[in-house]
């Protein structure tokens, strides 16, 4: 929870140099070959991608097993019939909470995405708040809080906990993730700290509770 808080502290700060950063960015800052790295390390925060990882590591670790659906067990991962579900069933947790929550602040909360707007015409950065672009996708009002970030923080948190040893490999693609939505300017940097505060929080819920469950050393 600690690092939720640093990372929501960054999130408001940051606004001081969101539109300089999307500016950048939409000119065509970020070199090519940084973009196709950060491109590619998008697979670490997209559903589809995400939904992979968890899978091969369902498959190929034998002391992970799919969860149990049924009720007591689906009302939270420490009533799971086995240790093997429950490493599981937090993992999957930790995973999707904070993308979940991010998605109930975006439906209350607009923001404009970097690239439907005129970054120069802002006032400043809270003014792209409330702010919808005209003839757009409403996805372009949904800048705030990165969703991609919060889930990709929210995976580092799950296999961080479960492969320890790989816990750099694992906060370098997080990062790299969160950054490639600002270099395409789907996002302000205060919006992928906050959504990477909502990752590690919504982590926090289903990674602490009740440590009963040892992970390799």
């Amino acid at each position: 929870m600690g690092a939720a808080a640093v990372l929501a502290v960054l999130g408001t700060t940051a606004t001081v140099i969101d539109l300089p950063v999307a500016s950048w960015c939409k000119a065509g800052g970020v070199p090519k070959e940084v973009l196709r790295f950060l491109n590619f390390s998008e697979v670490f925060a997209h559903t589809m991608g995400v939904a992979v990882i968890l899978v091969a590591a369902l498959v190929l670790d034998p002391a992970l097993a799919f969860p149990s659906l049924r009720w007591p067990a689906i009302r939270w991962p420490s009533f799971q019939p086995t240790a093997p579900q429950e490493r599981m069933a937090r993992m999957i947790g930790a995973t999707a909470c904070g993308g979940l929550m991010v998605d109930l602040v975006k439906a209350v909360v607009d923001r404009a995405r970097p690239r439907a707007i005129d970054i120069a015409a802002q006032a400043s950065a809270w003014a792209t708040f409330g702010l919808v672009p005209a003839g757009g996708h409403h996805s372009d009002a949904n800048s705030f809080p990165s969703g991609h970030a919060a889930v990709a923080s929210g995976l580092f948190a799950a296999l961080a906990w479960r492969y320890p040893r790989g816990r750099w490999l694992f906060l370098t693609l997080a990062v790299s993730a969160a950054l490639q939505r600002v270099a395409t300017a789907a996002h302000f940097p205060s919006d992928i700290c906050m959504g990477a505060a909502f990752g590690l929080a919504g982590a926090a819920l289903f990674l602490t509770d009740r440590p009963s469950v040892s992970t390799p050393g």
